[in-house]
This record gives C-alpha cells, sequence and structure tokens, in this order.
C-alpha cells in the first residue's frame, strides 16, 4: 500500500502547502477549510512508529511540534491546541498540531467528530488572514 505522506513529501508541494522543512522533517499546512492554522510536523523518511526513532530523533520531533504549538498560540490566540498522532490510516510518524476555539464547527469534541455548528465565514476568513504571520512564527521559531 502506497503511503500518502511519502507521496505528499515526494511529490512538488504547493509553495502554500510547505511551511519550513529541513533533511529530517516537514511542517506542512493542511487545507481545512474549517481550521485555519492546522498543521502536520511529518517526518521525512517512512517510519511508523515513534520508537521507530532513536531518542534524539523523537527529541526533535517534538521540539518541532513544539514549537509549532508556539506560533499558534502567539499568533491565533486558540482556546485551545489540540495534538494528535494517530496513523491509523496513514502509518508514518506525523503530527496533527491543530488550533480550537469554542466557536469552532466540533468544539470541545474531536474535528473528526460530528458537527456541533457552522462557523462564520467572517470569523474564519479573519483567521485564515492570520496564516502569513503564523507560518512567519513557525519558520521564526526554527532557524537553526
Amino acid at each position: 500500500m502506497a503511503c500518502d505522506l511519502c507521496k505528499l513529501l515526494e511529490a512538488p508541494m504547493p509553495v502554500s502547502a510547505l511551511i519550513w522543512g529541513d533533511h529530517q522533517l516537514s511542517v506542512v499546512a493542511v487545507d481545512e477549510a474549517e481550521y485555519p492554522g492546522f498543521t502536520r510536523v511529518v517526518w521525512n523518511a517512512h517510519v511508523k512508529e515513534m520508537t521507530d526513532l532513536s531518542p534524539a530523533e523523537r527529541s526533535r520531533v517534538m521540539e518541532v511540534v513544539w514549537a509549532v504549538e508556539s506560533a499558534q498560540r502567539a499568533v491565533m490566540a486558540p482556546e485551545k491546541i489540540n495534538l494528535a498522532s494517530f496513523g491509523n490510516m496513514t502509518p508514518h510518524v506525523h503530527w496533527h498540531v491543530i488550533p480550537r476555539y469554542v466557536d469552532d464547527a466540533h468544539f470541545p469534541n474531536p474535528t473528526w467528530a460530528v458537527a456541533q455548528r457552522s462557523s462564520a465565514p467572517e470569523v474564519l476568513a479573519a483567521r485564515r488572514a492570520l496564516l502569513p504571520a503564523l507560518h512567519a512564527a513557525i519558520i521564526e521559531r526554527l532557524k537553526a
């Protein structure tokens, strides 16, 4: 079975998708209309589980996840940040970093649950307008 994340990383990625990357990791903007700022931190090589990585590599993954979370908190001012690493459908090490708001479509439930409400278009537009600043903040936090 082909890995969706391997395909994503191998193909020419749209400029709007790749926020930051190095030889180990990529930080990718997720095109999810209801969740501006939704980001994935992806280990570049196909690795199934965090424990397949060395302790130093695991620490590096989490440093990047925390940098993304910190940038989201500073720029997007969400109520909460959701961090998740499932990989059931795509068994490739990656973390979802999702800013959450009390007025988002699913709050307080997970983003994959039944929607509780519709998000106001003007609120989503205002959050989308923050994306360039968010991406700049992520890059700034990940400078070597």
